[in-house]
């Protein structure tokens, strides 16, 4: 911290660029010149010298995150490289130079700590509260400092330098007990303080990191030293530490800090040196007490992890559980949890066992819990915690014991068994995996995941599981699952319960594990954790064994077996099954030395050690205990019972001189322990002066009067086991030593490394294990088995007792039914939920309760899904169908071409929309508008292509009036909705299903059986007669208009929800605006776009067939009813009405062309069937008679057959036509002329001659008009797929308007299938002839005349304009399935050409550039650049090209949002990298590569029009996309 002399321009430079924060062009500047090699040198000898200068510049910065970055942009490039560093820290001192800076940076933010004695303690701890550690803003030191240690040469100066040493421990101690916290006992904390995140940060980055990196040097056996003098200093520091806070050998209560970085040195060092340096663990070891100092901060630790997670520390706030979930979380655990689990192996290894499991259950506060007395008083802890902090206490001791991971794994063994832990909980992705295996935290110190090892454990451990997509919509990433064999034999619940953060997680692990066994067959009921036999342990550690081997445990394990038996409170399942893993621990490691029968009785025993003879587990086991003296409250029911027990025949008195009830106090021993290894460690001198333990445990004050009883027991362990067994099994007896059948058994065992099974197996294993080492004990377990065991729960049972016994049974017995009922629920629930989730599946589907039992009661019945009742519609209350109404123009993307476009990624690949449907669509429209009438034109063809509005629905019906009311329940709640109710928008009360309209039910009968099951005999000039009079009648219609009934209005209300679906540029396409005939026009055409639509959702075509199933869906019916009200509202003039040019003929043509001035009517040959056939049914009175459909598709078609004709005729060269003209004339007398297909095309061929619209072509045009040479099967073919379009159609409309089931077929007779199904076939056609379509042929009058008139008309327009009359010939009708653009395999040829792209619009490079995938414009996303009359370019591109719905690829993130009018949602990536992954924004940056089923669930969602309801997650966007 000298003074700076500045005597080169270079350091007054670098000073002023300090001084100003590192301006970011002098730092360009000064690195630029780092080439020259004298520079570099003098440069970083500068750097150095100012380094304290740039430490307080940086304390006092405000923007120290941008001033960091920039040191360290620049002393990385200096630091890194290990000759310079090695140069500058032999000549300037370097390490010194950091090392006292960063304890100066330190120094200026430490407070006095709290720990232990807070009025005496010396030792000063960083405030985690101040800015410099709030903000991390040491990083850039400690970074340098971590870089530098990276160098071997540089990290050996640290290591040898004591007196760098000695600071730095001084620097590490600052850190150690900082962010204390106190249990809150009474209030809830006020304010939760978010300190930890920096506590956290700063130990993980300040002290392990620099640690990590020093022992990556300390790897070999000649850096023995480097490891001796780290110890020593880190064992200073500590002694140091303990003298500062005043610590004796008791915690203070209720406090605990998870910092404690000088133990975690020393525990790291210490194993470094045993498993690389083969050095001897205790030359490095302190004396007994300070070893019993050290175990006491991370014992208490364990404990209060018990506590946090025993809810005792809830009224700290949230903030506690986050410091215990840290504490163990992947990026933290191997520097905090394992470190301290480790040390505590240590001393428990060196330490006197008896002391160290009395201090263990001191410290979770359960001693009092621990005797045989059925009640007791705890005077630290509340009963509700009793039972899961014994349960913590327990699983400790499991962990402690069971652990290897720092006393004998290799590296190797210790990532298989992470990866197995991690696996076991659930299915991981590979990137949650690497981030989940703890990883050295130093990034410079060598394992690094992604290496070579990770992915070999990997592929041995797990299968990889390909990425799918369930059918509730939710994406799955390609996971890895644990392999069968991993189940089966490396499964570790003690590793699991030591790496979960969540506690669910270790029932996630837990269930998994059942599944397996049930599903493999292994085991069938409900298994225990598995028993797995360990690692062996290095021998330095052998010691830690003798705590299985103490009595104090085994006392311990007897009292918790004999209260299991007895079914005393707060005890768990999960208690047993820890007690019988430690003695299954203890029966593995069991001391070989101890001889066989040995009896050890030596010298005068001490009060506890008359419980058992000697110290080993398996001949303590079948010692039996006779009485207990026990402490208990007045009330127990153990002192009603002592009187008794005074008059029996062994009488009391000769007991209390022998003495031999058992006593026993876990206090006490460990009080006696502790003076005694004092004593032998200190000489008496200062001995004196020692204070008093706290007083809190030696006075209970407030405790109730404690009477001593005595207990008579009479059992060993082996007999409680075996008793255990019985009371498992629920049979008496049911225990059957299996030597008993065959002795081999116990002299060549057949014990698997691993057990799966429950606690009966365990039981069983246990005492198979104690036989086979003890000829005693299997000689007293065969004793037990031979008497008959009496029943279990104890002689002594009081009525009270037995009262609460049966009631507790009652109650489970309850609380099982009750779960019962639940899960059966809940099941329930779950399938209705999965089939009215379903959404592409109408099969499985609840069916719209429409109930048609009799032929003759055809009233339609609906349930109302709000009120629960059923009933039909009614003029007065009309019932409606919840549905969805949208606008769409997935129509309008098909193209006559079955191959998808595919995404331009170069500048010469455009698309151009000039082929799709509503691009020819809209030509033709204009064509005609320029040519003929305008109204005329708006009959001639539907519109709806891009705009048109689609109907779907859920099924559920509802009151008009319940659907009013539900709505203003919606308008006036409160909670954040992911749709606007008041745009009419709601979810279907029953299944959610999002939905924004009501469409009313007509009343009567769903399908009108009486009326069209009828076969009519009338002639087919009848019932075209009748049809014209029906379609004249005004308002024929049974709800007159004029009356406004409840169900008119709804009607109305409906028409108008539909036309306010879609924008007005896609209603309006008269040329005088607001007419008439555009309102006539876009009611038929809605229902033309649900047709179309429906054909497309079915593939295409209708070869599937399908029941009326679909029904159950579809609203058409209802909709039909709508549109045909308010079409009813226009008449068409009777002169213009189609139906009369179809079906009679005119007397003079010439009248029908119109004066010169008026532009004439649309020739009937220029007209769209399908939309002829809508406007015909739309205009009869609803409901229809079958026989009258019948006629008009009959009629309609004469007309399609003429129109292929007439195309045909056009299509064919001059040579063809003469050729036709000729056969036909032959033909032409025959008596089936005006079913032949000849005859006929040669008649319109000489018709259509007598104009010029075959004249005025060239010669070079016909041969590019006709390359094919026309055969008659080509001709038929041309003629069918002209004509398959309009019967698909119809047949559709017949199916939902009369309920019949549509045929399935294959895909060259469909043709022949639909033309009998609508009746166009006579019914006694034979199939023995190829089928011709014009058999299909019923003319409504002379056909010669009426074809004549229908040329007539095209005739004249051609005169005057051939190429256009040729053109509205040829229709095109082959449209293909529409399709999403074909993308690239893989992502990078999509970034590399649009992340850098230019927007046409603002000629600017986009910051976040999009992609439409369904027309491949490229568009900003957010760019205010793009902006319109404040629309987005996304969402004005949503308008434009979807009509509303817009699916586009942002394309720096890789993922697809889904823009679906005023909301927008994120879809999920079509891209996952090569483990199935995703990787939104890019941020691991891994290769990736198109997923085709993710693209075709997409795509199937668009053309389903289904992204509504199956994607949950949607917002408003307010047009800011």
């Amino acid at each position: 911290m000298d003074v700076l002399k500045h005597k080169s321009f270079l350091e007054e430079l670098l000073f002023w660029t300090i001084k100003y924060e590192f301006p970011q062009k002098m730092v360009t500047f000064l690195l630029n010149m780092l080439p020259d090699q004298e520079y570099k040198v003098a440069f970083t000898k500068t750097f150095v010298q100012h380094y304290a200068f740039i430490m307080k510049t940086l304390k006092k910065s405000h923007e120290s995150d941008t001033m960091s970055n920039r040191i360290v942009h620049i002393s990385v490039q200096l630091f890194s490289n290990e000759e310079l560093a090695r140069q500058v820290t032999e000549e300037c001192q370097l390490l010194d130079i950091m090392v006292t800076v960063l304890l100066y940076m330190m120094e200026s933010c430490l407070i006095k700590s709290e720990l232990q004695d807070e009025e005496n303690s010396l030792h000063v701890v960083v405030n985690c509260g101040e800015a410099l550690l709030k903000n991390n803003t040491y990083w850039p030191l400690v970074s340098d400092f971590i870089n530098i240690l990276s160098h071997q040469s540089v990290a050996k100066r640290f290591l040898e330098d004591h007196g760098l040493l000695v600071t730095w421990m001084n620097f590490v101690s600052f850190f150690q007990g900082m962010n204390l916290n106190k249990r809150e006992l009474n209030e809830h904390v006020e304010f939760e303080s978010q300190t930890y995140y920096a506590a956290f940060a700063a130990e993980l980055e300040a002290c392990a990191q620099p640690m990590w990196g020093l022992l990556s040097h300390c790897k070999v056996r000649e850096t023995q030293e480097y490891t001796r003098n780290v110890v020593r200093y880190c064992l200073e520091a500590l002694q140091d530490w303990f003298d500062a806070i005043n610590f004796v050998d008791e915690p203070a209560p209720n406090q605990v800090t998870f910092h404690l970085p000088l133990h975690r040195y020393y525990a790291m060092f210490l194993s470094k040196a045993v498993k690389c340096q083969e050095l001897d663990l205790d030359s490095l070891l302190p004396d007994q007490e300070m070893l019993m100092k050290l175990m006491i901060h991370p014992l208490q630790i364990q404990a209060s992890l018990a506590e946090i997670h025993s809810n005792m520390w809830v009224r700290n706030g949230l903030q506690i559980k986050g410091q215990a979930m840290t504490y163990v979380q992947s990026h933290f655990c191997n520097s905090m949890i394992d470190p301290d689990i480790y040390l505590l192996q240590v001393c428990a290894s060196r330490l006197d066992p008896d002391y160290f499991i009395s201090s263990v259950f001191e410290r979770f506060k359960v001693v009092d819990l621990l005797t045989m007395a059925s009640q007791h008083h705890n005077t630290v802890l509340d009963v509700e915690h009793e039972r899961s902090m014994l349960e913590g206490a327990l699983t400790f001791l499991v962990i402690l014991l069971s652990l290897r991971l720092h006393l004998g794994m290799s590296d190797d063994e210790i990532l298989r068994a992470e990866m197995v832990a991690q696996l076991c909980m659930n299915d991981r992705t590979h990137s949650s995996l690497l981030d989940l295996i703890p990883e050295n935290p130093n990034p410079k110190s060598g394992i690094i995941p992604g290496s070579y090892s990770f992915e070999s454990v990997l592929s041995a451990v797990a299968d990889f599981k390909a990425p799918v997509f369930e059918p509730g919509g939710s994406m799955q990433q390609g996971m890895y699952t644990p392999k069968a064999e991993v189940w089966d034999q490396e499964f570790d619940p003690v590793m699991v319960i030591l790496r979960t953060v969540y506690r669910r997680d270790v029932q996630s692990a837990m269930d998994r594990y059942t599944a397996f066994l049930k599903q493999s067959g292994k085991f069938p009921g409900n298994p225990w954790p598995p028993y797995k036999k360990r690692t062996s342990l290095h021998p330095s550690y052998k010691g830690l064994m003798r705590l299985l081997h103490c009595k104090t445990l085994h006392i311990v394990l007897f009292t918790l077996l004999y209260k299991i038996l007895m079914d005393h409170q707060n005890l768990s399942e999960h208690v047993l099954c820890m007690v019988l893993y430690l003695i299954e621990l203890g029966l593995e490691n069991s001391a070989e030395d101890d001889s066989e029968e040995e009896v050890s009785m030596g010298g005068p025993e001490r009060c506890h050690d008359s419980w058992f003879p000697g110290c080993n587990l398996v001949s303590n086991m079948r010692h039996f205990i006779n009485y207990v003296r026990v402490r208990v409250p007045e009330t127990a029911p153990e002192l009603k019972r002592d009187s008794l027990a005074g008059t029996s025949s062994d009488g009391l008195g000769s007991l209390q001189n022998s003495g031999t009830a058992q006593v026993f106090s876990l206090v006490a021993e460990r009080r006696k322990k502790f003076q005694e290894i004092i004593n032998r460690s200190n000489s008496e001198a200062h001995q004196v002066a020692r204070p008093k333990m706290s007083s809190k445990w030696s006075a209970p004050g407030s405790a109730p009067q404690l009477t001593t009883a005595i207990l008579e027991i009479k059992e060993s362990i082996l007999s409680l086991l075996i008793k255990l067994h019985h009371k498992l099994s629920g049979k008496q007896n049911s225990y059957y030593p299996p030597w008993f059948d065959d002795i081999e058994v116990l002299i060549q065992p057949e014990i698997p490394k691993y057990n799966h099974g429950d606690g009966i197996t365990a039981v069983e294993r246990i005492l198979l294990k104690a036989a086979m080492q003890s000829r005693m004990n299997k000689r007293i377990i065969e004793e037990i088995c031979r008497k008959v065991t009496p029943p279990v729960p104890p002689k002594k049972i009081t009525a009270a007792e037995k009262k609460t016994l049966d009631k507790e049974e009652r109650r489970q017995k309850a609380r099982e039914r009750q779960q019962k009922l639940l899960a059966e629920f809940a099941s329930r629930q779950k399938s209705f939920m999965e089939t009215a989730m379903d959404v592409d599946s109408p099969e499985n589907d609840i069916p719209m309760e429409i109930t048609t039992a009799e032929p003759q009661i055809s009233e339609a019945v609906y349930d109302c899904v709000i009120c629960g009742q059923s009933g039909p519609s009614s003029e007065d209350r009309p019932t409606g169908l919840v549905v969805l109404l949208q606008a769409s123009s997935v129509l309008g993307q098909c193209r006559d071409n079955a191959e998808p476009k595919k995404l331009p990624i170069t500048e010469e690949e455009q698309i151009y929309p000039w082929d799709t449907c509503a691009a020819v669509h809209d030509v033709r429209l204009s064509l005609l508008q320029r040519y003929f009438k305008d109204s005329s034109c708006l009959l001639a063809v539907s519109i709806g292509w891009e705009g048109g509005v689609y109907v779907q629905t859920c099924g559920h019906t509802l009151h008009i009036d319940c659907h009013k009311s539900y709505m203003e329940s919606l308008r006036n709640d409160q909670v954040l909705q992911g749709f606007s109710v008041d745009k009419g928008e709601f979810t279907c009360p029953l299944c959610r299903q999002f939905a924004n309209s009501v469409l009313p039910c007509y009343p009567g009968s769903n399908v009108e059986n009486n009326l069209w099951q009828r076969p009519s005999n009338k002639s087919a000039q009848d019932l075209i007669k009748e049809v014209e009079e029906l379609q004249g009648r005004p308002g024929a219609f049974p709800v007159s208009i004029s009356s406004e009934t409840n169900l008119s209005k709804e009607m109305e209300s409906v028409m108008k929800d539909i036309k306010n679906t879609t924008q007005k540029k896609y209603r309006d396409y008269s040329k005088t605006p607001g007419s008439p005939d555009n309102d006539f026009l876009f009611m038929y055409s809605v229902a033309r776009t649900n047709l179309e639509l429906e054909l497309i959702h079915r593939g295409g075509n209708l070869c599937s067939g399908g029941a009326s199933t679909a029904g159950k869906r579809s609203c058409l019916n209802q909709l039909f009813h709508v549109l045909a009200l308010h079409m009813r509202l226009y008449t068409i003039d009777s002169e213009y009405n189609p139906w009369k040019k179809l079906t009679q003929l005119v007397e003079d043509m010439n009248s029908q062309l119109g004066n010169e001035e008026q532009q004439p009517e649309v020739p009937i040959l220029y007209h769209d069937v399908t939309s002829l056939l809508l406007i015909q049914i739309l205009m009869m009175p609803q409901p229809l008679r079958k026989e009258h459909f019948t006629c008009i598709v009959k009629v309609l078609f004469t007309l399609l057959y003429t129109q292929a004709l007439a195309a045909l005729s056009v299509k064919g060269s001059e040579e063809d036509r003469s050729a036709w003209k000729q056969v036909g004339a032959l033909r032409k007398n025959m008596c089936d002329a005006e079913k032949s297909c000849e005859v006929l095309l040669s008649f319109v061929i000489s018709e259509l001659s007598k104009g010029k619209l075959y004249c005025e072509e060239g010669t070079q045009e016909c041969a590019v008009v006709s390359p094919i040479a026309w055969s008659p099967e080509s001709m038929e073919k041309y003629i069918q797929t002209f004509c398959l379009p309009f019967l698909r159609i119809s047949s559709l409309l017949q199916h939902h308007l009369f309920g019949e089931d549509l045929p399935s077929c294959q895909e060259e007779e469909e043709f022949s299938v639909l033309a009998s199904c609508l009746g166009l076939l006579p019914t006694f056609y034979q199939t023995d002839h190829p089928f011709i379509s014009a058999s299909c042929l019923d003319w409504p009058v002379a056909a010669f005349d009426i074809v004549t008139q229908w040329c007539f008309e095209i005739r004249s327009f051609t005169e005057r304009h051939a190429e256009q009359g040729k053109a509205l010939l040829i229709q095109e009708s082959r449209w293909k399935l529409p399709h999403l653009l074909q993308l690239p395999e893989n992502y990078n040829t999509i970034f590399q050409y649009y992340h850098r792209k230019t927007c046409s619009v603002c000629t600017k490079v986009p910051k976040d550039p999009a992609v439409c995938l369904v027309c491949g414009t490229f568009v900003c996303l957010k760019g205010l650049c793009c902006k319109q009359q404040s629309y987005c370019e996304c969402v004005l591109h949503s308008q434009n090209c979807g009509a509303g719905t817009g699916i586009f690829l942002l394309i720096n993130a890789s993922v697809i949002i889904i823009i679906r009018g005023h909301r927008f949602c994120l879809w999920g990536s079509v891209y996952l990298d090569a483990h199935g992954e995703e990787d939104r924004d890019l941020r691991r940056g891994k290769p990736l590569y198109i997923c085709e089923e993710r693209y075709k669930v997409l795509e199937q969602q668009w053309i389903s029009h289904t992204f509504d309801h199956i994607n949950k997650r949607w917002g408003p966007h307010y047009n800011g996309l």
